[in-house]
């Protein structure tokens, strides 16, 4: 069993920045691939960034490709997105999720863990 914390959410003006966290509960964290996710009302859930065991190969989703960086420091069990030049449209609920079997993989089904969520809103 995995336990994900998500922090870092809140109300920022477009063109500014957010740092999102997610700190796991896993002794074997560097056995996990890991992904950010996110959510908009009425809308599914869409794939953000991934990053694999080591942290040497990441991938991102279109909408947010040169804008956002995901990374992992696998001695403090954590995975963060920075978050720059952020558009209305980034607007979401913001989730966390490690993959138990493999990494980098764009499909949600595809995660074992999920962490409950951080609100990020950006004002126009």
């Amino acid at each position: 069993q995995v336990q994900l914390v998500e922090s870092g959410g809140g109300l920022v003006q477009a063109g500014g920045s957010l740092r999102l966290s997610c700190a796991a509960s896993a002794r074997t964290f560097s056995s996990y691939g890991m992904g950010w996710f996110r959510q908009a009302p009425g809308k599914e859930r869409e794939f953000v960034a991934t990053i694999n065991r080591s942290g040497g190969s990441t991938t991102y989703g279109d909408s947010v490709k040169g804008r956002f960086t995901i990374s992992r420091d696998n001695a403090k069990n954590t995975v963060t997105l920075q978050m720059n030049s952020l558009k209305p449209e980034d607007t979401a609920v913001y989730y966390c999720a490690a993959d138990r079997y493999y990494s980098g993989r764009r499909d949600s089904q595809a995660y074992t863990y999920w962490g409950q969520g951080t609100q990020v809103t950006v004002s126009s």
